[in-house]
């Protein structure tokens, strides 16, 4: 498979008090890695409050090479590591 390549997907959207997303099926069972990216091509979908939309739609899924792979992995690590909060507050620990 080559680095770049077109392919159709489903792009589903939602915008209500229950459910706020926009989700990206691609078809195929095409399978994505650290570093890929994926544009997918067409106008802006705006719904309004209370509204949902599917709409089939075409995307560019470009594939990471094997060093921005592992940059990725090294940056989202490096990232995950900020959510780590560790606290020691003096007090009466009875």
């Amino acid at each position: 498979m080559s680095r770049r390549f077109d392919i159709g997907c489903t792009v589903e959207v939602a915008h209500s008090f229950e459910h706020l997303h926009a989700h990206v099926t691609l078809d195929s069972d095409v399978q994505l890695d650290a570093g890929d990216r994926v544009i997918v091509h067409g106008e802006r979908i705006i719904v309004p409050f209370g509204g949902s939309l599917s709409e089939r739609r075409t995307a560019t899924v470009t594939r990471a090479r094997p060093w921005e792979r592992a940059l990725t992995r090294i940056k989202a690590r490096l990232t995950l590591t900020e959510l780590y909060e560790i606290g020691f507050s003096p007090g009466d620990h009875r």
